[in-house]
């Protein structure tokens, strides 16, 4: 009888190993990032992240954190006993006056949602730890994730995110070896909710990565024309873009190759914040970012809704922009648009 070898073709269940995430892990590969991780969503991650902390840990979070993390960290993971602080980014210049022994997890987000604050994620972890990083430009923070399905995607199509593991033993208590399929191997610990992305989202994810450096380029000159138009403009209160000289947090602002996208600024109130939103018509009314088109919302209403009852709920009349790739000429003529809608009092039926 005669027997055909089998070959191993190197997948073998999709919770473990799906098709195209190693391409997709290997063309986000930062310089001093080794090992990826794909996971099907930002939270996610954030799920993962915090799997390694048990009941009665302390985890310390920049206060103006992703509306879903804190109605992640607020409604699933306190109530079964894990302990959430939240400091201010300004702080983060003092943090280990700020930890304790049951500190087990410092978690930052820089730039932060919506505020645009920066931490300096270089010295953030020497002053947790004692660590210093090897040279200027790196910084040792155990894991970082980054959300693939936006800017790297860049259409808004996929869903996935990525996380990197700073060392090769915590990589392996997250996740299943995937070369083989002997159970002996180290394995992903029960409590971990481990999510994969779909081999079409990391198609997707592959396909955005191929015009990232270019959509970055436009990305940051629109932000940067029109972030100054709305700091000149006197129907704004203040601008938030770590680019604008004014910026609080521009020195470390400096860490970044550019400034991104993103914008926030704050109206006279809160009726003018929503009339302003519903006015637009280049940017459109919706929640996500990172993506060609521009976008515009309230977050206080929209993504950061469930931070009502805290301390650093984002404030009502703050507006936030995601700035596309149309031109910047339209986009400045969107914006002026809406501001003498709102000022004479008529804008569009769009509702918050």
């Amino acid at each position: 009888m005669c027997r055909r070898r089998r070959e191993h073709k190197g997948t073998t269940n999709s919770r473990w190993r799906i098709p195209r995430a190693p391409r997709c892990n290997s063309a986000s590969r930062h310089s001093n990032r080794r090992a990826w991780s794909r996971i099907c969503s930002g939270l996610g991650a954030v799920s993962n992240d915090h799997a390694l902390a048990q009941p009665g840990d302390r985890t310390v979070l920049i206060a103006d954190v992703y509306g879903g993390v804190y109605r992640m960290t607020s409604q699933v993971y306190e109530p079964k006993g894990y302990v959430f602080d939240y400091l201010p980014a300004a702080d983060f210049f003092d943090l280990a006056t700020h930890l304790d022994e049951r500190t087990r997890i410092v978690w930052i987000e820089t730039p932060s949602n919506p505020l645009l604050n920066i931490v300096d994620i270089e010295k953030a972890p020497k002053r947790a730890c004692g660590r210093r990083a090897p040279r200027r430009g790196q910084h040792l923070c155990d894991a970082v994730s980054t959300t693939a399905a936006r800017v790297r995607g860049g259409h808004r199509r996929a869903l996935d995110d990525q996380v990197s593991r700073r060392t090769l033993g915590r990589r392996r208590r997250l996740r299943r070896d995937e070369r083989s399929d002997d159970r002996r191997t180290p394995s992903v610990p029960p409590e971990v909710p481990w999510a994969v992305p779909s081999p079409l989202d990391c198609w997707l994810v592959l396909r955005g990565i191929k015009t990232l450096a270019v959509r970055m380029r436009q990305h940051c000159q629109n932000a940067h024309a029109l972030s100054g138009f709305l700091e000149r403009h006197p129907r704004v209160e203040q601008t938030l873009y770590p680019g604008l000289p004014r910026h609080p947090a521009r020195d470390r602002a400096k860490q970044m190759h550019d400034f991104g996208g993103m914008i926030s600024f704050l109206a006279e109130s809160e009726e003018e914040a929503t009339a302003f939103v519903a006015s637009t018509k280049i940017f459109k009314l919706a929640e996500s970012l990172g993506g060609v088109e521009s976008l515009i919302e309230l977050p206080a209403r929209m993504t950061h809704a469930s931070t009502a009852d805290a301390p650093f709920a984002a404030p009502r009349n703050l507006i936030r922009l995601s700035v596309g790739l149309e031109s910047a000429d339209d986009l400045l003529e969107d914006l002026e648009d809406g501001v003498r809608k709102v000022v004479g009092g008529t804008h569009s039926a769009r509702s918050v």
